[in-house]
């Protein structure tokens, strides 16, 4: 790089984070070679239609992956770590979106943060669309702790519903200096559209940190390769200390 950035600079850092991060905490993934969804069917757990179908199959399926949380308890990895450190010393706003559904992200003290796809330690009742912290299993008789008809389904985002919070996702998107990609396969839309969103603006310097590139690496200005709990550490130290040319 010809340049170091000015220390003294600022501007809005937008990091979009998926599975690969918390794979190396030891957490189940879904597309990776031998991931979840090569063992079970999308559209027999993952969809409204499979819920409406066979719901217990369904609550089984969340209540597996639930368990693999609060039992297990899987910690944060050094790549969530440095980004919650980005988030204290950066001194402009740091907006963390993540496809993945664990806890990690709030663990390892992320504050700014949007889950796109749910959360698996919570529950939403089907009628009041009220939304519960949730330990426990769920079943298709789950009833709505406020007292409404609905039952509790989980609160995760299935296909063919619209992720959470997109209003607020690309106003960050169009604002942005820097947009991180970590972790992801850069196949899932809408978050796969996010670099072209952060590319149209022609403001926004795009970095992908990732295992290995992706399906839509070609769109990065940037991309480093390696484990994300060596690779994120790194490149936000290097962005704290003023090291990039952005």
């Amino acid at each position: 790089m010809s340049e170091a950035r000015d220390p003294n600079s600022t501007f809005p850092i937008v990091v979009l984070t998926g599975a690969g991060i918390s794979k190396e905490s030891g957490l189940d993934t879904f597309r990776d070679k031998g991931g979840i969804w090569e063992q079970v069917s999308i559209e027999e757990v993952a969809t409204p239609e499979a819920f409406q179908a066979n719901p217990e199959r369904v609550q089984q399926f969340y209540n597996d992956r639930r368990r693999q949380l609060t039992q297990d308890r899987p910690e944060p990895n050094p790549g969530h770590e440095a980004l919650a450190r980005l988030e204290r010393e950066w001194p402009g706003e740091v907006l963390v979106v993540t496809q993945n559904i664990d806890d990690l992200h709030e663990r390892a003290g992320q504050q700014n943060l949007i889950h796109m796809h749910g959360e698996l330690r919570k529950a939403r009742c089907t009628d009041c669309e009220s939304v519960v912290a949730w330990e426990n299993d769920l079943s298709a008789a789950s009833p709505c702790p406020h007292g409404d008809t609905g039952t509790l389904r989980p609160h995760i985002v299935w296909f063919g519903e619209m992720p959470f919070e997109m209003e607020r996702i690309f106003d960050a998107l169009q604002r942005c200096g820097l947009f991180m990609s970590i972790g992801t396969s850069g196949s899932v839309y809408p978050a796969a559209g996010f670099v072209q969103e952060v590319r149209r603006g022609g403001q926004g310097h795009t970095v992908e940190l990732n295992l290995e590139p992706s399906d839509g690496s070609m769109f990065f200005h940037e991309t480093r390769s390696g484990p994300a709990s060596e690779v994120v550490p790194a490149f936000v130290d290097d962005l704290l200390a003023g090291r990039l040319d952005i």
